[in-house]
Order: structure tokens, then sequence, then C-alpha cells
């Protein structure tokens, strides 16, 4: 039998078929009974050789983050502050020791010196360690291991030379080369400490810490008169009292001036990082770490001293009974010294935080008009 258009027995393309939801177009394969109308939607109008568009995200994982180093703000600056404040420290002892009578007053005079050159030679190779770090880090990316061997490396180079300025410009014997011996360790040390994947927060520990070793030595202008201002008089117990109380005050402002710097360039390298997309706004505890960073960076030097330079500290506490009591104040001193500094730095960055967040919204609160959620984000199927 021959089937007529139209005819009992041929098939009825004007009804459509079951749990259709449009025609199909010539060429175009009719949907399934089971199909989502919304994949149907999609595909709509895609060409069979169209491919899909590349957000970003299969590259860095999420979309406007971009994977990589963290840079790290004005560490040039950083670096030639740091080696310009420890040629200072280098300076000032090689003055005082020269000017000094040969022998006794040298080595004393050399071991109350050395604290001040450790410390800025802690700094100095931390800071030029993240020069180098950050200005090989299209090389290096993110390998730990490239990052250390960098980090270290470029720390030695600034121990070798402050070593060798040692050398060449003090005298030589026994207390020049104690000298440039555990100079170039607290560099070196400095060094390997910008070799961490916080680059930033190092940086922030960096400029805070030279700050405040700056802050402390502006601070001797002032310390006379705040010894008469807590009532320094002819008695030794007095003269005791009132160095207590202005050595706590020094390192008072120290802590409350390292914790405002280490806030201010974490929050700086965060916006700068953010502008760029290259990171997600660090939390609070690197905040936290970044004030509490010059206060152990301060423990770490004494530790250093106490360890590279103990035939310098044995050799004048053993000019004389005041000079042993001398030399013991002094580490304590410095020691009190930083940890004051940590505890008021880490607890003054730490507000300084929580100040920049805003208030939590409760359950309760009304939502303001122009924080209303769109309706198809809240009912996605039913907008469907």
């Amino acid at each position: 039998m021959t089937k007529q258009p139209g005819g009992s027995t041929a098939a009825e393309p004007d009804q459509p078929a079951v749990g259709d939801s449009a025609p199909t177009t010539p060429g175009e394969a009719a949907p399934t009974a089971d199909a989502d109308p919304a994949t149907v939607d999609g595909e709509a109008g895609r060409d069979a050789g169209d491919a899909p568009e590349d957000d970003g995200t299969a590259a860095h994982g999420t979309a406007g983050t971009v994977d990589g180093p963290v840079p790290v703000p004005a560490a040039v600056l950083l670096a030639l502050l740091s080696l310009g404040w420890l040629a200072a420290m280098l300076w000032s002892t090689r003055e005082a020791i020269h000017s000094a009578a040969v022998g006794v007053t040298a080595i004393s005079l050399s071991a109350f010196a050395l604290p001040g050159v450790i410390s800025a030679a802690l700094v100095a190779g931390a800071a030029f360690a993240l020069f180098g770090v950050d200005l090989l880090a299209h090389r290096v990316g993110e390998r730990a291991t490239l990052r250390f061997v960098a980090a270290i490396g470029t720390g030695a180079l600034i121990g070798l030379a402050a070593a060798v300025v040692v050398n060449l410009t003090y005298a030589d014997n026994s207390i020049t080369n104690v000298i440039a011996g555990t100079t170039a360790a607290a560099a070196i040390i400095g060094g390997a400490m910008a070799g961490a994947r916080t680059a930033p927060v190092v940086g922030a520990v960096v400029s805070a810490a030279l700050g405040a070793l700056i802050f402390v030595v502006a601070f001797s202008q002032a310390r006379d008169p705040l010894f008469n201002l807590f009532g320094a008089g002819e008695t030794q117990e007095s003269m005791v009292n009132a160095a207590k109380w202005v050595s706590r005050t020094e390192s008072l402002l120290a802590g409350l001036l390292a914790g405002l710097l280490a806030f201010g360039y974490l929050t700086w390298a965060r916006r700068r990082a953010a502008a760029r997309g290259t990171a997600t706004a660090p939390r609070w505890p690197a905040y936290l770490l970044a004030g509490a960073g010059p206060g152990l960076l301060l423990l770490l030097a004494e530790v250093i001293i106490r360890i590279g330079g103990r035939s310098l500290l044995d050799l004048a506490s053993a000019l004389s009974e005041a000079d042993a009591v001398a030399q013991t104040s002094l580490g304590t001193s410095r020691v009190d010294n930083g940890i004051w500094v940590l505890f008021v730095g880490a607890l003054t960055a730490l507000i300084a935080f929580g100040r920049t967040l805003g208030p939590a919204r409760s359950d309760d609160e009304p939502v303001a008009a122009g924080d209303e959620p769109a309706e198809d984000a809240l009912e996605p199927d039913a907008a469907r």
C-alpha cells in the first residue's frame, strides 16, 4: 500500500511527541523526552566546532586569583635602608673603638656596641634576601627549596661583605674577628628567614624592626630628661628605679611603633596584591606574627650575641666586677626589651587589624534595600 500524506497509516508529523516543548527545525535533532530544558536552551545556537570559553579558572584555580609568588612592596627601598643602617652601625662602632684607648676601654666599648651591629645585620640580611627572592620570583616561583637557597645565598653575600669591611677597617685583633664572624652569621640567619613563602609578612617584620631600631637610637636623646622625670636623684636606688622606668617607656613606645608599622606595611601589601589579583587577603594570624616579629628579631639577636659573641662578652666581664655587673644588667635589659616589643607590637597590630573589620550581621537584623539578593539568585529553579 502506498502511503499518502495525511493518510491513516502514515506518521503524523504535525503532532509533537510526548514531552516535547518546542518544534524542531530541519537538520536539528529533536530533544528527547527526558532532556533538561535548560540544557537544550544552552545548546541552542552553538555551532558544532565551538569550544567553551576559558574563564581563567583552569589555569589559576580560582576566578580572579592568580597563582604565584606574592610581590613584596618597596623591596628595593627596604634593602637600601637596611644596608645604610648596617653601615651606620659598623661605622659608629669603629669610631668608638678607635677613639678609645687600646685595651680595656676598647673591649668594653666593643661589647657595648655589638648588639646594635648584630640587630642591624639581621635586618639587612632579611631585607636583601627579600629583594633577591623578589627579583628572581619568575625563576624561583613557588619552589620552596629554591627560594630558601636563594635567600640564604643573598644573606651570605651581605654577611661576607660586612665581615670584609670589619676586617679591613677595624684594628686587627681578636675583637675584630669576633665582630666580623658574628655579623656574618647574623646576616645569613636573617637571609634564611626571608625564604618563607609569606614574603609580605617578612617584609612587614623587616620594616617594623628597622623602624624600632632607628627609634631606639633617636630615643637616647630623651633619656636624660626622662631620668629626671622619673625621680633619679643622688642615691643609687633612685637611679636604678629611674633607669627601669626609662627602659620600660622606651620598650613600650618601640613596640607600639613596631606594631603600627607592621600593620601598615601588611595592609599596603594586601591592597597591592588584591589589585593585581595575585593573592587573597591575609587573616589575623599574619598581622599577629608581623607585629610580634620585631620582638622576635631582638630576642634572636640576643641568642646570636650570647653564642657568637661569648668570648667578647667574657672578656668585657672579666675586666672588673663593675663591668661584670654592667654586662649582666645590659643582657637582662635587652631580653626584657625584646619581650616588651614582642607583646606590645603583636597586640597593637592585632587591635589595628580588628578595627578594620565591620560588625557582624545577625539573623534578626533587617536587610537594607540595596542589599536584597536577586530573586533568581534565591530561587534558581523557579526563575529557570
